[in-house]
């Protein structure tokens, strides 16, 4: 492994070569004992597998982990990246197989409130989080917390706070629990790339950067975690993500809540983030995407993308749309490509397929991408966050 500077970034390189085995993972095989009498009987409940291949899969991935190594997993967001969050070593090769950024801070997964406990310098987690963990832990939510000499710097990128996430999909908290200490799980895709919502994107980005991938399927969330800072006066959505603001507002000690980059800027915070997402450009496939933004009404979108297309000299060009699409079709010359990722209406089917999307019409060797722009309610502000972050150009009609 080797480190080197490009334009004031510090970067990892793996020189390592694996042979990336996926192994399929089926996640209604995993159960979870409740003791009624905890507290946070949901949260502290024990992990199940009832298949032994599946069972077997568990232990093969936990043991690469324990020798500080990293696993591609499936977690309700996108597919992660996960190590050893207590091991420098370790972490430092989910920045090599990713290439990335090492100023980036990653968040770190745990498996249960007791494990979250063990990692604060004083044991004990900040109150204001009390309500939000009883209403969406576990789940697609990091809350931003005191850090302890336990998580390397490099997890956190030298800043007194950390990002934890407890995820709800069964594969990734049993891993944790079989594990027995918590992961760093940045999304496992290539830096700057669209995050990876199958084990297929997975294997396309890190094929042979990783010795395994477990496959649990799709993810059901399709974009990251939201972040939230609680330690914040007002308390502060640093990234928007599978937990709505309209959900977390109405929680006690949530009622001035305050969204970055539509409440407030930060700029200090951006050049040292205590989360990712907020100081890269993101999310980018390898066409050009072009965002027309308060374009739902179908015909609106298809006279604003012909206008455009116009100042291109491209032969093919894909369609990110929110409504049925009819197929391929052509115009003055060029290849049209459709791909449906969600009706405007129903921000979560967005949220499910704008990844998805983008990586589908990637493989179609596309130049250049139009998407189609949604209200920014409920996941759709996690969605144009994630587009605005993607796009090379943002038009606003």
């Amino acid at each position: 492994m080797r480190r080197f500077l490009s334009h004031r970034r510090l970067f990892y390189t793996q020189t390592m070569a694996f042979h990336t085995k996926i192994l399929p993972v089926d996640p209604s095989h995993f159960q979870f004992e409740i003791n009624r009498a905890d507290p946070f009987p949901e949260q502290n409940a024990k992990p199940i597998v009832t298949d032994p291949t599946d069972r077997a899969a568990i232990q093969q991935a936990a043991q690469l982990l324990t020798e500080e190594e990293c696993v591609g997993i499936p977690t309700e967001t996108v597919y992660g990246l996960a190590a050893n969050a207590l091991s420098e070593k370790a972490v430092s090769k989910i920045f090599a197989a990713k290439n990335r950024p090492q100023d980036n801070p990653l968040i770190v997964h745990v498996s249960s409130l007791q494990m979250l406990e063990r990692l604060l310098p004083n044991q004990t987690i900040p109150p204001v989080y009390e309500h939000v963990i009883r209403q969406h832990w576990p789940g697609p939510l990091t809350i931003i917390v005191p850090t302890s000499s336990l998580i390397p710097s490099s997890v956190t990128c030298g800043q007194p706070t950390v990002g934890i996430r407890f995820p709800s999909h069964p594969v990734a908290r049993a891993l944790i629990d079989q594990c027995g200490f918590p992961l760093a799980a940045p999304s496992a895709n290539s830096s700057g790339k669209p995050s990876t919502t199958l084990a297929s994107h997975v294997f396309d980005d890190l094929n042979g950067r990783i010795p395994l991938i477990l496959d649990g399927g799709q993810c059901n969330v399709g974009v990251e975690s939201t972040v939230l800072d609680g330690l914040r006066q007002p308390p502060a959505i640093l990234r928007p993500g599978g937990v709505t603001y309209e959900a977390l507002e109405r929680l006690p000690g949530m009622e001035n809540l305050q969204v970055y980059r539509k409440h407030f800027v930060d700029l200090e915070l951006e050049q040292a983030p205590t989360t990712p997402g907020m100081k890269y450009r993101h999310y980018s496939p390898e066409a050009t995407v072009i965002l027309l933004e308060n374009a739902t009404d179908p015909s609106v979108f298809e006279q604003q993308w012909k206008k455009e297309l116009s100042k291109q000299k491209v032969r093919r060009v894909g369609l990110l749309v929110t409504t049925a699409p009819q197929g391929k079709a052509t115009y003055e010359g060029v290849e049209c490509i459709p791909v449906f990722m969600g009706r405007s209406d129903y921000p979560e089917e967005v949220a499910r397929g704008v990844f998805k999307g983008l990586r589908d019409l990637d493989t179609q060797n596309v130049d250049l991408i139009f998407v189609q722009g949604i209200p920014e309610t409920k996941e759709g502000m996690a969605v144009m966050n994630r587009l605005r972050k993607a796009a090379s150009s943002v038009i606003e009609l």
